[in-house]
């Protein structure tokens, strides 16, 4: 099968359509450095919809985090009216998310899962107290931590708060020491592989990972760190994934399953000087991601072809031009996409758009 690009392309657009985003989480304030997001959307049992994130205040990693509020505060949001309207219903804050000695420094991406007994929500902070592994212990800057992930299960939504955290991902490894940024996807087996970002010891650049966990079974297996290598151009120093999609089987697309891969990028971790005679572009950089697409037939280690090559695929046309976190909820009326957007003044609410059906079809087909 020769896969139809030109339409995968299309379709992702027709999701992350900058123009016709609308807000539905405000961060805290609107100014630089506050956001809302880096989670996932879920259609419950009752139709109804979730979507979990981290409220994010202005802070920087290079001189510590321990004393400011930066990630300060996991959120759920329910909808009953498709997403027209959003209501908390639940929340962490920092110290809600110790485990053990471990101090949370800092809420980091999450993300919800329906189950059949009721809901998980796996969560990654940073945490004081687990200290670099012997040789590295240096590198380790004054107020900052590890990241791990954490899982919480319950029932439902409402009693999520009353779970104990187990935490599921942990690296001592220097190549792959923080692992952060979970996101979900289920195969048709039904086996759960669970995505992640990690960072070096030294933070010099994103990269994605994954762990499964197979079908009636309680634990995940063995990280694989190396599936999905950094870009070459306007992605080089990060490649961060953020949602694996399968495309509806439509036209085409009827007969191989092809899955659409959502990714954050950037040149550069920290936001340098550009010449002044240079193409003036939004570069990406850490905390600024710019949007990626990839798509592959086989999950979660098949080949992955990269449809941004030379130039991001998803940019916002306010502000630094960041749209980063993509997630795709697929239900039976159409597809709700969300991201985080920046706006004119600089801020990352989260926002939303909803693609209908009939539409899809008509892109696909």
């Amino acid at each position: 099968m020769t896969v139809g690009t030109d339409k995968l392309v299309a379709l992702a657009q027709k999701l992350i359509d900058q123009d016709h985003a609308q807000v539905i989480v405000e961060p805290n304030e609107r100014a630089f450095g506050f956001w809302f997001g880096g989670g996932n959307m879920v259609e419950l049992t009752d139709g109804s919809l979730a979507v979990v994130g981290r409220y994010r205040n202005a802070g920087d990693s290079r001189t510590g985090i321990k004393a400011g509020e930066r990630g300060l505060e996991l959120a759920i949001f329910q909808s009953s009216d498709q997403g027209q309207s959003w209501n908390k219903v639940a929340s962490w804050t920092k110290a809600e998310l110790n485990v053990g000695d471990w101090e949370v420094l800092s809420i980091e991406g999450a993300a919800l899962h329906v189950t059949d007994s009721g809901v998980e929500l796996f969560v990654s902070t940073e945490k004081d107290h687990l200290g670099y592994p012997p040789g590295f212990e240096s590198y380790l800057k004054p107020g900052t931590g590890v990241w791990t992930i954490e899982r919480l299960q319950a029932d439902s939504i409402e009693t999520l708060k009353s779970s104990s955290l187990e935490t599921i991902l942990h690296s001592t490894n220097p190549e792959y020491l923080h692992i952060k940024d979970p996101f979900l996807y289920s195969t048709p087996a039904g086996d759960l592989i669970l995505y992640f970002c990690t960072h070096p010891f030294n933070w010099s650049s994103s990269n994605t990972g994954f762990a499964v966990r197979k079908a009636g079974e309680s634990k995940f297996s063995d990280p694989v760190y190396e599936f999905f290598p950094r870009g070459t151009t306007w992605d080089v120093s990060m490649t961060r994934g953020t949602a694996v999609v399968d495309v509806p089987p439509l036209g085409e697309f009827t007969d191989e399953k092809v899955s659409l891969i959502f990714y954050d990028g950037g040149e550069c971790v920290r936001d340098l000087e550009e010449h002044s005679s240079a193409v003036k572009r939004p570069r990406g950089y850490s905390c600024e991601e710019l949007g990626g697409l990839a798509y592959t037939t086989s999950t979660p280690e098949g080949k992955i072809t990269r449809l941004s090559r030379y130039q991001p695929m998803f940019v916002s046309p306010h502000g630094t031009g960041c749209s980063r976190y993509v997630d795709v909820l697929t239900t039976s009326e159409g597809m709700y996409a969300t991201w985080q957007q920046s706006q004119t003044d600089q801020s990352q609410p989260l926002v939303m758009n909803f693609v209908p059906l009939n539409e899809i079809e008509a892109i696909l087909s």
